[in-house]
């Protein structure tokens, strides 16, 4: 490992000593060392010192030379990296200063321990699948970041009314889901808002996507498991003119008239996993699955 990126978007000042045990501990190895130039704004203004590092703003700034990225936050801290990673192949790291972190799974007070891990080379990478959208309207770009590594989530705006959303799979119609709006997830993002919506928990390596409907009308209407092969084109009904859609976090005022269509993405966004940790180990640990006294009688 011999060069690395930091990319953060908040901070709290509890934090400090964590960062400052990230940039000791790689100073160690010698390995040099960006961080994300708004993440250094953040930290000067709370006082912390010996900031002088090189700095990266945007994707153009990273290439295939960074052995990694690591994320000081949450998952949407590593949902946000993701857009400057892209296709560059960096896989990231995420040590976990917010709350749930499915993504972000290095606690704090293990950053030593990770280090001398990542430098024995005691991990794995997994390649996580991405959902790429594209419209019939060359007017919407979407930031110009037309991918998602959790989820595309449509949603009505300004109005109590449902909406329709017309799915289609592989130009053969599924059905009209009448709901407050509809959500597609990757595996990754099997665990966020489709979970919440009462969709299945899906493996990351499972070549699966999933449609949630939330908050259906429609009696009988069910979280449907799709092969990631899958074309998938959205219509959208409804009495207003436009409606949310969210790529992840990233929220678009869309019209009605346009449709929409999802393919898996040509690269996938790549995670590390620490040898010592499992994404079963994670579901148990974060949805509290052991905590059940019937799972410790004798």
């Amino acid at each position: 490992m011999n060069k690395v990126a930091i990319f953060g978007q908040a901070y709290k000042n509890t934090d400090r000593q964590y960062f400052e045990m990230l940039i000791e501990n790689l100073n160690k190895f010698n390995i040099e060392i960006l961080i994300y130039k708004e993440f250094v704004t953040i930290l000067d203004e709370l006082g912390v010192a010996n900031l002088n590092y090189k700095t990266f703003q945007k994707h153009e700034d990273l290439d295939s030379t960074f052995d990694l990225l690591f994320t000081l936050g949450g998952d949407g801290t590593i949902l946000n990296a993701a857009t400057l990673v892209k296709d560059l192949n960096i896989p990231i790291l995420g040590i976990n200063t917010g709350r749930l972190g499915f993504l972000a799974t290095v606690q704090k007070k293990e950053i030593e321990n990770t280090i001398q891990s990542l430098i024995k080379k005691e991990f794995t990478i997994q390649e996580r699948a991405v959902l790429q959208i594209s419209t019939n309207d060359e007017n919407i770009h979407f930031n110009d970041i037309n991918f998602a590594l959790n989820e595309v989530t449509i949603a009505r705006k300004n109005s109590t009314s449902m909406i329709g959303v017309e799915a289609y799979l592989n130009d053969e119609y599924l059905t009209t889901y009448w709901s407050d709006g509809l959500v597609v997830a990757t595996p990754t993002g099997s665990t966020g808002y489709s979970l919440s919506c009462h969709g299945p928990i899906i493996m990351p390596e499972s070549n699966n996507f999933v449609l949630t409907p939330i908050a259906p009308h429609n009696l009988s209407a069910r979280p449907l498991v799709i092969p990631d092969t899958t074309e998938i084109k959205l219509k959208i009904i409804g009495r207003e003119k436009e409606f949310f859609l969210s790529l992840d976090s990233r929220v678009s005022t869309v019209p009605f008239e346009i449709e929409l269509t999802l393919t898996k993405a040509n690269f996938p966004v790549k995670i590390i996993q620490l040898n010592q940790q499992t994404f079963i180990g994670t579901l148990r640990e974060k949805l509290f699955w052991g905590e059940d006294k019937r799972n410790y009688t004798s």
